[in-house]
């Protein structure tokens, strides 16, 4: 009677494990995978960025076809184009905004035999994994950048969302240029948009004529550095090298290699080893980086970030290492001790020098 005791239970064991998610290798010439995107392929920031990492993982797996939809908005519309996906067949399918967390969570309860991976968010299932860069490193390596070039001691900051991603690269940003300046001032303006260059540019302008002699950005398009450059003042892109747009008064710019992510799921899913995972990356792994410096940066500046992204990538040190005070003053990480990577996943304040509010 024990030994069939013990065998129910293995058996219960067994049928438990197969509830979870699992999936057979897909050969690379059957696997399909489709993205949505917030905005254009053409902003050449974000989406544009996330494009170029969909054809690197296209060019590493030969056979494997993809596909994309552009400026799907944050809502209801996003739950169609998923679901479209899966409909047709693709294996996985990748949500690369914040907004679209709940949605994935709803198409993805309804498709189980389908991997979802969705971007910047924090809600995993079965078969949905999560992933994002540790973009705050490449931010804090762009402030000692800037900080390092401010006469004025003002840095405009043109910032999406008030959401913990951006508000933690403001203050990764902000500690980099008060490592360099302290009597440096951050000014923020909320755009409530990921990608509107009118109101990018507006933002510009208005920091400028305030007296920001650098410019940084959480968004999407090239109009901050742009009008940045019209002003003759100096900018920090994001997301991809804007040098482009503005070829003299571009310092650098943290950018993303999204591309290492992609071909890994890929990987897995062609070796059948997919499991839902919180994939978070930073300078260590190259997910998150530095474009070239502009030819204005001085070798003492590019030494200095040398430096500090050594200490990073070493493990020794992180941005967010105590003390660090808020706007009030008020010390919210001890002397030595490392902000965890919950309570900065979670960041709702701004650090000292940072002038702005967070809206709720």
């Amino acid at each position: 009677m024990r030994k069939m005791g013990v065998l129910f239970l293995a058996l219960t064991m067994i049928l438990l494990v197969g509830c979870a998610f699992a999936m057979e290798p897909i050969p690379q010439e059957d696997l399909k995978a489709g993205f949505v995107y917030v905005g254009p392929v053409g902003d050449g920031g974000w989406t544009y960025m996330h494009d170029q990492g969909r054809l690197d993982m296209e060019a590493a797996f030969p056979g494997l076809s993809s596909s994309f939809v552009e400026s799907v908005p944050e809502g209801p519309d996003s739950s169609r184009v998923m679901e479209t996906f899966a409909r047709k067949g693709f294996q996985v399918v990748f949500a690369t905004s914040f907004g679209y967390m709940d949605f994935v969570q709803e198409v993805a309860e309804k498709y189980p035999d389908t991997v979802f991976m969705h971007c910047s968010g924090y809600k995993k299932a079965d078969n949905v994994g999560i992933y994002f860069g540790r973009m705050y490193q490449a931010r804090y390596l762009s402030g000692l950048v800037a900080g390092s070039k401010t006469k004025s001691n003002i840095i405009g900051y043109v910032a999406a969302q008030p959401i913990p991603e951006v508000i933690r690269g403001i203050n990764a940003f902000s500690l980099g240029v008060r490592k360099v300046n302290p009597a440096a001032r951050i000014k923020v303006i909320w755009l409530f948009s990921w990608f509107d260059p009118g109101k990018e540019k507006e933002a510009t302008k208005a920091f400028i004529d305030a007296g920001a002699d650098v410019i940084a950005m959480h968004a999407d398009s090239g109009a901050t550095p742009q009008t940045a450059e019209e002003a003759g003042v100096y900018v920090v892109g994001y997301n991809n090298d804007m040098s482009r747009y503005a070829p003299t008064m571009h310092l650098t710019a943290p950018i993303w290699d999204w591309g290492m992510v992609y071909k890994h799921v890929a990987e897995q899913l062609v070796t059948g080893t997919w499991k839902s995972e919180d994939i978070w990356w930073g300078l260590k792994e190259g997910m998150v980086k530095l474009a070239p410096f502009g030819k204005d940066v001085p070798a003492e500046v590019k030494n200095m970030v040398d430096a500090e992204s050594n200490r990073i990538i070493s493990g020794s040190w992180d941005v967010f290492t105590g003390p660090i005070k808020d706007q009030d003053g008020k010390v919210k990480v001890p002397e030595g001790e490392i902000m965890s990577d919950a309570d900065m996943l979670s960041m709702s304040w701004f650090v000292e020098g940072v002038e702005g509010e967070i809206p709720k």
